[in-house]
């Protein structure tokens, strides 16, 4: 039994998340996540947590934003898109029971005011951010490090807010340029 309750987007993710582990969810019932559901979300919080695996798309990350804003402290899990995705639908419902227990296995705690350990320059030096391919790399990084696909500005956010180190994104860069995305 996952301790912490999990935030989805609705009942087909509540499924697939309850057919690869034994958990709690809260659905937010799309992307207009009302006041209710956020304070819903904000007593789980405090009295269990929460990590929310939202799907991997643009509107999976608005609600991500939106819960992460007004409920500080919450952990999340991704999965990537490729796992999630079938006959072009990008969902939590279509990943395996692998790729959820796998996401579920690998969260992140964001924490604001995190100190920044990775600068713009070092995703510019890694082909990032103003590179041919930058969108294929942040995608692969994102995928490798365990927190989801993002835009330049939002993985310079992301790296201090989950506090991967130097060391990570140096090991996560080398793993990318060893895959073929160098040019």
């Amino acid at each position: 039994m996952i301790k912490e309750l999990i935030v989805v987007e609705g009942k087909s993710d509540t499924a697939a998340v309850k057919r690869a582990v034994d958990a709690d969810t809260i659905e937010t019932g799309g992307s207009a996540v009302d006041k209710r559901v956020i304070a819903k979300i904000a007593l789980a919080a405090a009295r269990r947590g929460v990590i929310i695996l939202t799907d991997p798309d643009h509107a999976g990350e608005r609600i991500r934003k939106i819960v992460s804003s007004k409920v500080p402290g919450c952990k999340h899990a991704f999965i990537p898109e490729e796992d999630a995705t079938l006959k072009g639908d990008i969902g939590v419902e279509n990943a395996s029971p692998e790729a959820i227990r796998h996401a579920l296995e690998n969260v992140h705690t964001s924490f604001e005011g995190a100190p920044i350990l990775i600068e713009i320059e070092d995703l510019m030096a890694a082909g990032l951010i103003v590179h041919p391919k930058a969108a294929q790399r942040r995608m692969a990084l994102g995928n490798i490090l365990g927190i989801g696909y993002c835009n330049g500005k939002q993985l310079y956010k992301r790296l201090s807010m989950f506090g991967i180190t130097p060391e990570e994104f140096a090991k996560a860069v080398a793993q990318i340029e060893q895959g073929g995305l160098s040019s």
